[in-house]
């Protein structure tokens, strides 16, 4: 019956809504598909006659019924998605704590320019750039930002020729669709031109300003429409064509061109290096394709290549922090320090809040020795990112060169209060309280670090290091052989056990253990000295057993 048929479409709808509020979730893209369920309500379902309804609308008849808007429940099924779409819509704006994100001139930069001129025409640059991608998915990049597509600043410029294409197109389309006579190529033209724009309305920049220039993933669901338009395009064709045969090859040649695209992007996506290195040729001018490049380099032990790009990313974007302060830090390691201190510096200057850049700026200005601005800088980054565990060891690494030992331990322990793994602050608590011959305190910390992180060897190593001093003699081998399992070829592991068992009198052990330390680090400082001693140890005991 109609009323059953009205709750059962009620359930679909209310369905869709969940549905795309769920996709919204993954995406916000994902809440326009209920747009497109009322476009393909209205044209596939009711075969809604827009033309005539345009009409009705501007000739103010009110026999709306006739055009199909109110019949079978349409008006109402339209009104709940739109409702629902709605609340989705409000409840996210909430959770986003009733504000838009913030975006920077380089995400989007048309978005920033002052001129409505400018604004307008590259936003329809970026459509046809789309649109382009959707016909011809060669050019593809991961991040289209950063310069990556000088704006258009003048008519002069060659590239308004394709938002003219663009529009002549569109324009085109929208014609037939509107004013054709034939009523099921106007419903088809409608239905792919609602599924092209409709999902593509969010990264618009119409409603609201987007965070990126092209992205995309935002043309997946409008691929859908172009499929139809193609789709329905080619069948066109192929009534008029003669040469039925040559207009199948055609289609079938771009399939398999579009398929071994796909292939080729896939593979790329298999790697970072792939994914950042084929935007090198698509996107030369984005300093964030040869910071990513740069920091792949970096993360794979390749420090010179890795400047190369940074260096590159600067020049294009001189105001790019985070490609200055990797570079500072690779400087740093590398001890250049006069230029590292230089860009850290202009980093923080751009961006007085970046926390890392102080903290890295604070590690160069210690190895400088200048310890007051390097103390300022660590609690300058401190205040700027308040849970900071690797400033307060940096920190305590600079109190304890300071013999500031109390200060020291304090921000050690911070370190390990805001990151209970943090092994290094821990090492650093136990040896400092080791030297300064607090030794029961030195056990205390170290056998709550164990209970934290019980698979640290080089804890296991520091704290059997401890009890040694304690003379617990059994418990300290037990841990310095567990460490050693973990670490076989630590050359200090074997040397400081070989210490326990000749301070022990287990002088043949004793003997291994330099042997192997000696072995695996010839220059082991102490380690020979040790060695010989035991040796001569060992050659008076047997003139005295001979």
């Amino acid at each position: 019956t109609d009323k059953e048929g009205h709750n059962f479409s009620v359930c679909w709808v209310l369905a869709s809504v969940v549905l795309g509020a769920i996709a919204m979730l993954c995406k916000e893209q994902g809440i326009t598909v209920l747009g497109l369920n009322a476009v393909f309500d209205a044209l596939v379902i009711n075969k809604l006659n827009v033309l005539e309804l345009i009409q009705k609308l501007l000739h103010k008849d009110k026999s709306l019924e006739n055009a199909g808007l109110i019949r079978k429940g349409l008006l109402f099924r339209i009104t709940l998605l739109m409702s629902g779409g709605a609340s989705i819509l409000y409840i996210r704006w909430r959770i986003m704590g009733t504000g838009p994100p913030a975006f920077t001139e380089v995400d989007n930069p048309a978005s920033f320019a002052d001129s409505l001129f400018v604004r307008a025409i590259n936003y329809n640059y970026y459509y046809s750039l789309n649109a382009w991608l959707l016909l011809c998915p060669w050019w593809l990049c991961f991040d289209w930002s950063m310069g990556c597509i000088p704006l258009i600043k003048s008519v002069s410029d060659w590239r308004i020729i394709a938002l003219a294409a663009l529009w002549f197109c569109l324009i085109g389309l929208i014609c037939q669709a509107l004013c054709s006579k034939d009523s099921h190529k106007r419903r088809i033209l409608t239905l792919g031109l609602g599924f092209l724009i409709i999902p593509f309305l969010p990264a618009s920049n119409l409603f609201f300003r987007v965070g990126f220039v092209i992205a995309e993933r935002v043309i997946y669901l409008p691929s859908i429409g172009y499929c139809i338009l193609f789709t329905y395009g080619f069948s066109l064709l192929s009534k008029q064509a003669k040469k039925k045969k040559i207009l199948a090859v055609a289609v079938l040649g771009i399939l398999l061109i579009n398929v071994m695209r796909c292939a080729l992007r896939s593979s790329q996506w298999r790697s970072e290096e792939q994914l950042f290195r084929s935007a090198l040729s698509v996107c030369p001018l984005n300093a964030k394709v040869h910071y990513n490049v740069g920091k792949n380099l970096a993360d794979k032990g390749n420090q010179s290549a890795a400047i190369k790009y940074y260096r590159e990313a600067v020049r294009l974007n001189p105001k790019y922090v985070h490609a200055m302060n990797n570079l500072g830090n690779i400087l740093k390691e590398r001890n250049e320090l006069q230029e590292a201190e230089e860009l850290l510096s202009l980093a923080v200057q751009i961006q007085p809040d970046f926390a890392a850049a102080w903290m890295n700026l604070g590690i160069v200005q210690n190895s400088l020795r200048r310890f007051e601005e390097a103390e300022q800088s660590y609690w300058t980054a401190i205040k700027h990112r308040k849970k900071y565990p690797d400033c307060y060891y940096n920190l305590g690494r600079l109190y304890a060169d300071l013999n500031r030992h109390i200060d020291a331990l304090n921000a050690w322990r911070n370190a390990t209060v805001l990151k209970p793994e943090h092994s290094l602050a821990w090492n650093n608590m136990i040896i400092l309280l080791d030297n300064t011959g607090n030794l029961a305190q030195a056990e205390a910390v170290g056998r709550e670090a164990l209970e934290l992180i019980p698979n640290d060897h080089s804890l296991m190593f520091s704290l059997a290091n401890v009890l040694g001093k304690s003379q617990k003699y059994k418990e300290s081998e037990a841990l310095f052989l567990k460490a050693i399992k973990a670490n076989p070829n630590a050359a200090s592991y074997h040397g400081n056990l070989a210490v326990l068992y000749h301070r022990w009198g287990n002088l043949d052990l004793a003997k291994k253990h330099y042997e192997v330390s000696l072995k695996l680090d010839p220059m082991a400082p102490g380690t020979k000295e040790n060695y010989n001693l035991l040796r001569r140890k060992l050659e008076q005991l047997q003139k005295k057993d001979g």
